[in-house]
């Protein structure tokens, strides 16, 4: 049953059974969760807390529920030493290559000769 509801993965979900924690724990797809019989759809959606806003036609497989995080701009940076080449251009060029994808990889093997880790 867990199975077949993560490949439906519905918009709410409630789970009645002896056995809450196997099926809270093995539960990965849904919009939102209401575990036991004390808990019902309408707390969630009017007043426990949790977003009345979820995902549907089966997008609970790959996104939650509308939450303050959706409108916040997050961004991600990388930044290198010449040190850090040694091991991180090799192991892009090597990836890089095994991927077909040998302009990437060059991008490695210059800085690596750049910076003196080959010839």
């Amino acid at each position: 049953m867990a199975t077949i509801s993560d490949q439906y993965a519905p918009e709410h979900l409630e789970v009645q059974t002896k056995n809450l924690d196997w099926f809270h724990n093995r539960l990965k797809n849904y919009g939102s969760l209401f575990v036991g019989e004390e808990t019902t759809v309408a707390y969630g959606d009017k007043c426990s807390g949790t977003n009345h806003i979820l995902p549907t036609k089966g997008a609970g497989r790959y996104t939650g529920g509308l939450f303050v995080g959706k409108f916040i701009k997050t961004l991600s940076f990388q930044r290198m030493t010449k040190e850090s080449t040694e091991l991180v251009g090799a192991a892009a060029a090597r990836l890089s290559r095994y991927e077909g994808m040998e302009a990437h990889a060059r991008t490695g093997d210059i800085r690596l000769k750049k910076y003196g880790f080959s010839k």
